[in-house]
């Protein structure tokens, strides 16, 4: 009911009063016309006193006087007429347009560097890159380009495997993804040590600078130390240095792939139907009658009410849009052979995509099992990899 009050307060409503001997025959008639009317309250055996949105106002005009009754508009209500309203307090009007003016120019610099994804590379190298490139704070919007952005970070630090440059209210966001730092690029004046970048048996360990904390034949686990930049002296006491060396180590990769032998498959049949609803905050409320349809897909698009994304400010009241498209269910049986290449490659591509570059692959396992409708397909991949990684000492 709250929902429904918000929803008609931004479109607007009136509060009427009728006056009639057929009050029961016109909210009879409103009913059945779809008129909702809310808050109503009877004055005496002739009055009635409710709300009705702008378009209702117009219907129930229309049934007022085949019920023999009279309408009178009391009170009008909602964001409409209080915009209406402020048309017509010009210093008013004026300085909700100076602030939201000042808020849209204050939207315009950059206030704020967020810089998220790293463990090996120090933030302040980022941002001496930005300040080489003349973005401090305090830079217009327009004059950052986020792609050129990208790729002169990318140019100098070669070994991310992902970023993205957003330009959101007043911050600049930089989202990477590291690989491991190739020794050429690490920084040697940062004390660090050698961690494990996953989980593996260690083959071989060569320390050149730092103390090797692990051996051949131990099972090490993702980010244990390999190599300690920690030193141990009884003469100088205790002291950093920046680790070096190379560690390999056997690990595994594992991707399981399941799909069902007879499969249904949902078609659409082309007949759809759209609804209407708002959200507030977290909760829904959908206008709707029943769908008409057995089995359906739903698609749910929500839209901004007010956009204050420039501004960082979430508005919690949402548009719905909910369409329903009918859909038919067949079954088809696919061919076991065809679908075990099938899983295979799937559950390769999968191992791909975590595949440490210069791994070099030891061994592959390929099982393939049926429980009751579902062939499931585990590809078990194991190699002979580089797994240290920089990790400052902070």
């Amino acid at each position: 009911m709250l929902a429904i009050k918000i929803w008609n307060y931004l479109k607007g409503y009136v509060i009427i009063k009728i006056e009639g001997l057929s009050l029961e025959r016109l909210l009879n008639l409103a009913l059945t016309n779809d008129i909702y009317l809310w808050d109503v309250k009877r004055l005496n055996y002739f009055q009635v006193e409710a709300n009705v949105s702008i378009k209702g106002l117009r219907d129930i005009e229309e049934l007022v006087s085949k019920a023999g009754c009279k309408l009178t508009v009391l009170k009008n209500r909602g964001l409409p007429f209080l915009i209406e309203k402020i048309k017509h307090r010009k210093m008013f009007a004026a300085g909700f347009v100076a602030f939201f003016l000042l808020l849209i120019f204050l939207s315009s610099f950059i206030f704020k560097f967020e810089i998220n994804g790293l463990e090996q590379t120090p933030k302040e190298e980022i941002l001496e890159l930005l300040e080489k490139n003349n973005i401090n704070i305090g830079t217009l919007k327009r004059k950052i380009s986020t792609e050129e952005l990208e790729l002169k970070i990318l140019d100098e630090f070669n070994y991310f495997s992902f970023i993205e440059v957003q330009k959101k209210g007043v911050k600049l966001i930089i989202d990477v993804k590291e690989e491991p730092i190739p020794p050429e690029r690490v920084d040697k004046s940062y004390p660090s040590n050698i961690i494990a970048r996953k989980k593996g048996v260690i083959e071989k360990i060569v320390a050149r600078n730092g103390t090797a904390v692990v051996k051949a034949g131990q099972i090490v686990q993702e980010n244990q130390v390999l190599i300690s930049g920690v030193i141990e002296s009884e003469s100088m006491g205790n002291y950093l240095v920046h680790a070096d060396g190379d560690v390999l180590a056997r690990t595994r990769y594992e991707a399981n792939v399941e799909d069902q032998i007879v499969k249904k498959v949902e078609k659409e049949t082309g007949k759809f139907m759209k609804q209407r609803g708002i959200k507030i905050n977290n909760t829904g409320v959908k206008f709707i009658k029943d769908i008409p349809y057995e089995s359906y897909k739903e698609i749910v698009r929500e839209d901004e009410l007010i956009d204050w994304d420039f501004l960082e400010i979430d508005f919690p009241i949402k548009l719905i849009t909910y369409e329903y498209k009918e859909t038919q269910i067949t079954e088809v049986k696919q061919d076991i052979e065809f679908l075990k290449k099938s899983n295979q490659l799937k559950a390769i591509e999968k191992i791909n995509e975590e595949l440490f570059k210069e791994a070099k692959i030891a061994s592959k396992n390929v099982i393939h099992s049926v429980e009751d409708n579902t062939l499931k397909t585990t590809v078990v991949i194991e190699t002979i990899e580089e797994i240290g990684k920089q990790h400052i000492i902070k």
